[in-house]
């Protein structure tokens, strides 16, 4: 039964990372599809590459995940029912086009499943949670915000002179670049959730030492899974990222993407899981401010901060009602 678990956990996770692939993949391509500076084919091949290299970059996340959230031996079943009610969320938000976070979903949902498994949050390591999680979850949006509209305003005073048509050609090449530091990143910080779920299943079955780190297996497959999830795209979601926010063009999504990239390789280094999605979404709603205020399509934007707040506290919900009934089916 342990063995069987172990394959289910395994194969929940990889789900997880595959959706989170599809998901996800706009944070990274939407700007330089919605700009034409690469075509949707090239974006996802090129988001595809750089997302696997960057899963196999660090593990600093994924430890967090692994060790940093809960201070006791789980069973797989709770597991089990924290990536499932992950997947669920991860669903029913593409399904509705909301970019979410798969990160606080995969990690609200651990806590409600560790809290119906012990039958108390006495076994939550909250401090963890409020420095890796809590605080990145509103620091790293303000953050990409920030450095979005400072950059902005930058290229207007070092391009004043710069007639649009000049500067969108520089900006079209650019923006390719940064489209793919920004692939990068999210799969430094966003593959690594996975790979500390899975090893979390490991030491819990036994088979692994957490000192080791995580296993090379481990961070390949995922690499791989969330490759092959990219490589489906998520067009759902891009229209939202893409031009739902504020009209895009090819400077505002080079600024958007060069100021998340750095957002995110600054938490990655933290060991913080943060959102991609977040912080590409307040990085363009930054540089279209500094355009002016009114490009700003405030009212989607309230929609897409809503569900923010909205995802942690739901998640924990779903993990709890998860694991409370794949509890009573197994009589544990």
């Amino acid at each position: 039964m342990p063995n069987m678990f172990l394959i289910a956990v395994l194969l929940a996770a990889l789900i997880f990372e595959f959706i989170n692939g599809f998901h996800d993949t706009a944070n990274a391509i939407a700007t330089t599809v919605y700009t034409r500076a690469l075509t949707l084919r090239w974006a996802i091949i090129m988001s595809a590459t750089m997302n696997f290299i960057g899963a196999l970059t660090s593990e600093k996340v994924a430890m967090t995940i692994a060790a940093g959230l809960v201070d006791i031996k789980l069973e797989l079943y709770v597991v089990f029912a924290a990536l499932m009610g992950a997947i669920i969320w991860d669903l029913f938000t593409w399904w509705c086009s909301i970019p979410s976070s798969s990160s606080h979903a995969l990690i609200g949902s651990l806590i409600g499943a560790t809290c119906v498994f012990t039958g108390t949050c006495n076994h939550i390591r909250w401090a963890g949670v409020l420095q890796k999680v809590v605080i990145p979850l509103f620091t790293s949006p303000l953050i990409g915000m920030a450095l979005g509209f400072v950059f902005m305003r930058l290229v207007f005073e070092l391009f004043a002179d710069w007639t649009p048509r000049k500067a969108n050609g520089l900006f079209h090449r650019l923006q390719v670049l940064s489209a793919a530091f920004m692939a990068y990143s999210h799969g430094n910080n966003d593959a690594q959730k996975t790979m500390g779920i899975i090893t979390l299943a490991l030491v819990t079955a036994g088979l692994h030492n957490p000192a080791d780190g995580i296993p090379l297996w481990v961070k390949i497959m995922c690499a791989t899974t969330m490759a092959l999830g990219t490589s489906i795209g998520g067009s759902r979601i891009m229209r939202t990222v893409g031009d739902g926010v504020t009209r895009l063009t090819p400077v505002i999504g080079f600024v958007a993407e060069a100021s998340s990239t750095i957002a995110i390789e600054t938490m990655t280094a933290l060991g913080a899981p943060v959102s991609t999605t977040q912080v590409i979404t307040t990085s363009i709603m930054g540089a279209g401010s500094a355009r002016r205020r009114t490009s700003v399509r405030w009212g989607v934007a309230r929609k897409i901060i809503a569900a923010w707040f909205v995802t942690l506290p739901a998640t924990i919900a779903l993990g709890a009602i998860v694991g409370c009934v794949t509890g009573l089916v197994l009589g544990a």
